[in-house]
């Protein structure tokens, strides 16, 4: 039989009254869930749904990738850019226990991923057999829900539950565990898509009671501040918050994984929040008298010391997820509800005056930091180039539309101050968990979620080396990453609190690193280094004119920190220019 004509003949379907293997059960689950890429790593555990998976190759694209960390990161990536769940398949045992940091990356991320891992026979559960690891109790805290299967007349009900669950309500990661024999045996094949679950209510309902109290205290406000966070971003409610902002006049600012949920070249738009966001929104956050969260968890990196968090403000909170309201701030009105719905409901009610003199101290703090910080950074007359150099020629270079993936350290904080997001969704980032080696796997799960888009790695010398055989990846399915390097020879970051309060005693942070441009050559990559301020923008460009895939390492000052800082245990007031 055709494989087209084989899948198509199964969409749509409930039941074929034919007995197949688990193995195909389970990928024709995944077709009927309107999956079509997925990413992972084979193994002995897995080889029954590998095998399965030949048969469907036209209607099921997978990428091999080279580590299973790596595997996930790409999965998450492709989910935050296509809209879609992410898939990931692995084998059991170390294949199965090395996605443990991509699911707790997912969960605090509140990214939609289906993790489906291998396991050992379901007679040598608990026995310590070869390659067995409990995953169910493994994963637990760092997935919306687990479940092992045993059986194969358990898969089709147990793979619709899987992706309901993880795309619903507030997303996040879901392990399957699948025993080898469960994926040999066969079973009729049945599939019912999940519309709903007893107990589980994805989507609260909105409470009138509680828009109309928001609205009146924000109709009231002469000092408004917007905080939009990553939730924006996963309701798809950019044009509700543009709109909400424009009807009310209060100047927005984003958490890190709530940028590009607003132009930053909107009027209205201040900068970012955060340890090292911008002066003004985090200043004015202990000045404004009414704080608007939306879809954001008021994060210890936002917050500062929560003692000194914004006490003369109310504060209306907008969350999906009731666990987040009054966890780590106390709030005024609270307001479960999607913020897509909740903003949709406020833009009826709320209206709005000229807030100049307020406006004008965005203005004032900005330019504070721009002479004191900003304009040393990107104009720096140091010998060596800055990483905001980088970055902000990046950015002019791609008119600020590329899609973004980094990695953790300096490097991100730097790309997220001086990127200047145009379009939405175009930032992938490890925000609660702080993944390195997340940026370049990312980077391959963006490009194939948006293979029409330019898709940028941007990583640092040590983060790099964590999952640097996912150029392999790149190089075998001809992905068009970019992917650019800053080699400070420092895990910088942690060296930037070595600077700043351990006495600068540099402890192990220093790298002896490789030749980069050595090592990506040898996978057939285009590779580049740069090292004098006046290459630098020469080849940025040369790197998004290169067709196909291409590697930028730029050698920056080594001992540069990323200011501004809000140190550990101060108030988001005390924020550091030097």
């Amino acid at each position: 039989m055709e494989i087209a004509a084989k899948t198509e003949n199964i969409k749509g379907m409930k039941s074929t009254g034919e007995n197949i293997s688990g193995a195909e059960i389970l990928v024709r689950s995944l077709i009927q869930e309107g999956v079509d890429t997925m990413f992972g790593y084979i193994g002995g555990a897995i080889m029954p749904v590998y095998d399965a998976l030949y048969d469907y190759q036209e209607e099921l694209k997978h990428f091999m990738s080279r580590h299973e960390q790596g595997a996930t990161h790409s999965a998450q990536a492709y989910a935050r850019i296509s809209k879609k769940v992410g898939v990931c398949f692995t084998t059991s045992g170390p294949g199965a226990t090395n996605v443990i940091t991509g699911l707790a990356d997912a969960y605090l991320d509140s990214t939609p991923m289906v993790v489906i891992t291998g396991q050992v026979a379901s007679g040598l559960l608990g026995t310590d057999a070869f390659q067995e690891t409990n995953m169910v109790g493994l994963s637990m805290p760092v997935t919306k829900w687990n479940y092992q299967i045993t059986k194969a007349d358990e898969i089709g009900e147990i793979m619709a539950k899987a992706f309901y669950i993880a795309r619903s309500g507030r997303p996040g990661p879901v392990l399957i565990d699948i025993t080898k024999d469960a994926q040999i045996a066969k079973a009729e094949y049945n599939y019912k898509k999940c519309e709903g679950i007893r107990s589980y209510q994805a989507i609260p309902k909105l409470k009138q009671s509680e828009i109309e109290e928001a609205a009146s205290l924000i109709n009231t406000a002469k000092k408004p501040l917007i905080l939009a966070g990553q939730g924006i971003l996963l309701s798809g409610a950019e044009k509700e918050l543009i709109e909400f902002a424009e009807k009310t006049q209060a100047p927005v600012a984003c958490t890190l994984l709530g940028l590009s949920a607003f132009p930053t070249n909107h009027p209205l738009y201040v900068g970012m929040l955060g340890m090292h966001g911008n002066y003004g929104p985090n200043m004015n956050t202990n000045e404004c008298d009414v704080l608007i969260a939306v879809g954001m968890r008021f994060d210890d990196r936002v917050t500062g010391d929560t003692s000194k968090y914004a006490k003369q403000a109310k504060i209306i909170h907008i969350d999906i997820d009731r666990s987040e309201h009054n966890k780590n701030i106390i709030v005024d009105i609270p307001v479960l509800a999607d913020a897509k719905q909740a903003l949709n409901s406020l833009n009826k009610l709320v209206s709005g005056s000229d807030r100049k003199e307020w406006m004008k101290t965005f203005t004032d703090y900005y330019q504070l930091e721009f002479d004191k910080v900003i304009e040393n950074q990107i104009h720096s007359n140091s010998d060596n180039i800055n990483m905001a150099e980088v970055i902000n020629t990046l950015s002019e270079e791609t008119n600020g539309e590329a899609i973004l993936c980094t990695d953790v350290g300096q490097h991100q904080m730097t790309s997220a101050r001086y990127y200047q997001f145009k379009n939405p969704n175009t930032l992938v980032t490890s925000g609660g968990l702080g993944t390195m080696g997340f940026g370049l796997p990312a980077a391959i799960g963006a490009q194939v979620g948006a293979p029409d888009s330019a898709v940028v790695s941007v990583s640092g010398d040590g983060g790099f080396q964590m999952t640097i055989q996912e150029l392999a990846v790149i190089r075998q399915y001809k992905l068009p990453v970019k992917a650019i390097v800053l080699n400070n020879s420092f895990l910088g970051m942690v060296r930037q609190w070595q600077d700043l309060f351990f006495d600068q005693r540099f402890s192990y942070t220093q790298m002896d690193n490789p030749d980069f441009v050595k090592i990506v050559d040898g996978y057939g990559i285009t590779a580049k280094r740069v090292s004098k301020r006046e290459d630098l923008q020469a080849a940025i460009k040369e790197m998004l004119e290169t067709p196909g895939a291409y590697f930028l390492e730029v050698v920056v000052e080594t001992e540069s920190n990323v200011l501004p800082m809000i140190a550990p245990g101060a108030a988001v007031s005390e924020m550091r220019l030097e």
